[in-house]
């Protein structure tokens, strides 16, 4: 579905962002791994996905920092003569506490690497698809940042921004040739819900149409399905990806 195609993956070597990165690999992609601190985990995914047979890279940086994005918008161009076929904001971090222990720096924190991040990369890697006329832009954003989520305000509020970002980014880059959506993931098995207890997550379960958490793969069938030809009529969507969670 991907074959010959070239992806960007941010927080692309564990839990979803690897599941997608190795679902495009599986698929015939070429794949750009972006990461800020894993050096193992870098390794080790790279060395998997590379026995798929097709090229992995992987860069690391800081999503936060507005250089990394143009770094890999270099690469691109070095490695790939300029052309990039799908971008997928997926990196992302949680400070949970409640607003009225929340600092500026807990807040902001989140927002610089969630919302300021999938921005820089939109910017740059949008810039090369547009001189193409083609590509698919896929940002995550979350369930919290559609319905809400008490401790979660910077959380949240950055996962609202990606929906209203890629909404905004959808009508300016459509007449270009290029999709943006977004998924809304519900609760996934990943590091982030690794913290709860099996009791929290029967509980979550218990509030979840289908009856269970979710697995990183289904969010990765997602974003083959936004990031192929069978998705050439989608854009500007929010697609919740939670089981039923919110309806």
């Amino acid at each position: 579905m991907l074959k010959g195609k070239t992806a960007v993956i941010t927080g692309g070597v564990r839990g979803i962002g690897k599941a997608i990165a190795k679902t495009y690999c599986e698929n015939g992609a070429n794949v750009i791994l972006c990461y800020q601190g894993n050096d193992a985990a870098a390794n080790e995914t790279k060395a998997e996905l590379s026995a798929l047979g097709t090229k992995v890279l992987t860069v690391k940086g800081d999503v936060a920092d507005p250089e990394t994005a143009k770094g890999v918008a270099k690469l691109i161009k070095d490695e790939f003569d300029g052309k990039v076929d799908v971008l997928v904001n997926n990196a992302g971090i949680t400070n949970d506490k409640l607003m009225m222990r929340m600092s500026p720096e807990d807040f902001t924190k989140v927002i610089n690497v969630n919302l300021n991040g999938a921005f820089y990369f939109l910017k740059e890697i949008s810039a090369l698809m547009i001189k193409k006329k083609s590509g698919s832009i896929i940002s995550l954003s979350s369930v919290s940042g559609v319905k809400g989520n008490p401790g979660q305000v910077n959380y949240s509020a950055s996962k609202a921004g990606i929906v209203g970002m890629t909404l905004s980014a959808a009508k300016e880059l459509g007449r270009r040739g290029i999709r943006v959506n977004a998924i809304a993931p519900g609760f996934i098995n990943t590091d982030m819900t690794a913290a709860l207890t099996e009791e929290q997550k029967e509980s979550a379960a218990q509030g979840i149409v289908l009856g269970r958490l979710g697995e990183p793969q289904d969010i990765a069938n997602t974003a083959l399905y936004l990031a192929s030809d069978l998705s050439a009529y989608v854009t500007g969507q929010v697609i919740n990806v939670d089981g039923g969670l919110i309806m």
